[in-house]
């Protein structure tokens, strides 16, 4: 199993999941997406399946339906659950091998991001909204 990418600030999740994705590190993946994207309390869906399908990989981007849930164990698949208490933003996580890479693990326990832990998870931390299909 690969090494997961930790998020490097608040709402870095979704470059995390890039950066994973991609093969590469968190650093890497920020001067890819530029300091406007590094640094923003946003990543779009758009955007995201913009980033990596400009840098070589083919996504396709669903609100998730109940067609949709039974895709969402694709390998590298990314999704984003739904906000709540825990998650304000929501959450950028990417499948990889049968479990989840979250970028901010230890979130739910620490909310101090230079105290931030990235890992494997067996499921979801919540309700996925968002996924981002690999195109076949």
């Amino acid at each position: 199993m690969r090494q997961s990418v930790t998020q490097e600030f608040d709402y870095g999740c979704g470059i995390a999941c890039f950066a994973f994705a991609l093969g590469i590190s968190y650093k890497q993946a920020t001067v890819i997406l530029g300091e406007a994207q590094s640094t923003s309390n946003r990543f779009w869906v758009k955007d995201l399946v913009k980033a990596l399908n400009e840098n070589g990989l083919q996504y396709e981007r669903y609100y998730v339906k109940e067609r949709i849930k039974s895709q969402l164990d694709k390998e590298s698949t990314i999704v984003l659950i739904r906000r709540s208490k825990i998650y304000p933003a929501g959450h950028y996580l990417i499948r990889h091998q049968g479990a989840w890479m979250d970028p901010w693990i230890n979130l739910p326990e620490d909310r101090n991001i230079l105290n931030a832990k990235s890992g494997f998870r067996k499921q979801l931390p919540g309700e996925a909204m968002y996924a981002l299909l690999p195109a076949l």
